[in-house]
């Protein structure tokens, strides 16, 4: 961001040297017209040198307005009093006038002011003008000068200040953004803690059962130690997801998200079977009882699936069905399970009808579903595609990749 500063600052300052530039050469052709005003004198060197005086600091007007100011109006002032055209330098100390009102604080800008009016008063008594129009002219320009400037302070500060909200808006929705992401993944290694226990259970068992038989049928002996190979690959790979969200650090202050559909499986009971696309049954039975109608449709051969696997499906409708019973209800919403040759596709649609209100009975959600499912398709590489349907609606849609698991387990 540094470097953006200084290249907005130099941008700054080649646009105030141009300004300097071209307020000094226009100065110095006016002083050159034959229609100068009667009885002030022609420009001639000293004349254009105090005009350079007047116009030149102009082009440092940010970095010292006060002082670009008195040099300035002095040189102005030492014009008209050696006899020159007023109008001639009337621009210069005007603008830099209004750079003082805009950059300082109000008691500066209104003593330049003062000194403004004070030498255009001047002005009109060394040409003989000192009239109620030329007292008016010094008491209203000047003025109109201060207000611009103080008017453009005020809305720099404005622009500041909403600079400042929007980036502490930015950096507090990237902070519940990681919270979020820091919520789910704990949630899903609790998950996948009881996924682990769940394979070494069953390495447990199919061990004392293989040493059991070993002599006396070697055939189930040669089943169980197959199945205890398969059965600690998917587990060695459930350990290594977990240890991956693992190494990432919690939080501090960062409380669990409230389940979707208010239910208790998400690994609190040790003891307490993990849920799956078997159970989706359940699950759109309490939906109907919220209110939301839904329709359960299985496309391809069920087969059993890794228990990670299985539990990622199985959390991505109950947050997507949440979604309809909070943002869409009474819509109707339909529940597509496809089992392809290598993968595994969830979808999720409704059709969108009005907004209703949410029933007592289901709990409000922590409003990050969308970094849940993203979080939990990643970590088994999968990937969910989630927005408006073309014909009305909205529609969850999780791909999965999946392998024809051997039973035995």
């Amino acid at each position: 961001m540094r470097w953006i500063k200084r290249l907005i600052e130099g941008r700054d300052l080649w646009l105030d040297v141009t300004v300097a530039v071209a307020f000094t050469g226009v100065a110095v052709l006016l002083g050159r017209e034959p229609e100068r005003g009667a009885g002030w004198l022609a420009q001639d060197g000293v004349g254009v040198a105090l005009t350079c005086l007047v116009n030149a600091p102009l082009a440092f007007r940010r970095r010292a307005p006060l002082t670009v100011f008195l040099v300035s109006g002095a040189a102005w002032a030492l014009f008209i009093g050696l006899g020159y055209w007023p109008v001639v330098n009337s621009v210069g100390p005007f603008f830099a006038l209004y750079t003082v009102a805009a950059l300082r604080p109000l008691c500066p800008a209104v003593a330049c002011t003062v000194l403004v009016g004070v030498v255009w008063v001047f002005a009109g008594w060394r040409a003989g003008q000192a009239t109620p129009a030329v007292l008016a002219q010094a008491a209203v320009f000047p003025a109109v000068g201060c207000r611009a400037g103080v008017a453009a302070r005020i809305s720099a500060r404005r622009a500041d200040r909403l600079a400042e909200l929007t980036e502490q808006l930015r950096r507090e929705q990237r902070d519940r953004m990681r919270r979020a992401v820091a919520e789910e993944q704990r949630r899903i290694a609790r998950e996948l803690h009881d996924v682990v226990a769940h394979h070494m259970s069953v390495i447990n068992v199919q061990g004392g059962l293989a040493g059991y038989v070993f002599d006396s049928d070697p055939e189930t002996a040669r089943t169980a130690l197959r199945t205890i190979g398969e059965t600690s690959q998917e587990g060695l790979g459930e350990l290594r997801r977990m240890l991956t969200l693992l190494r990432t650090p919690p939080e501090d202050g960062a409380g669990a998200p409230a389940d979707g559909l208010g239910e208790a499986d998400a690994g609190a009971t040790p003891y307490a079977p993990m849920p799956g696309l078997s159970r989706l049954g359940e699950m759109a039975e309490r939906v109907r009882a919220a209110g939301v109608p839904v329709e359960l449709r299985t496309e391809g051969t069920p087969r059993p699936l890794a228990p990670g696997v299985d539990l990622c499906a199985y959390r991505v409708v109950q947050e997507a069905l949440t979604n309809v019973i909070k943002h869409a209800r009474p819509a109707a919403a339909t529940v597509v399970v496809a089992y392809g040759p290598r993968e595994l596709t969830v979808a999720v649609t409704d059709d969108g009808r009005p907004k209703g209100s949410l029933p007592a009975n289901v709990p409000s959600s922590s409003g990050h579903g969308l970094i849940g499912m993203r979080e939990r398709a990643r970590l088994y590489g999968g990937r969910v595609d989630v927005g408006p349907r073309a014909d009305g609606g909205f529609g969850v849609c999780l791909t999965l990749p999946t392998a024809v698991r051997t039973t035995g387990k």
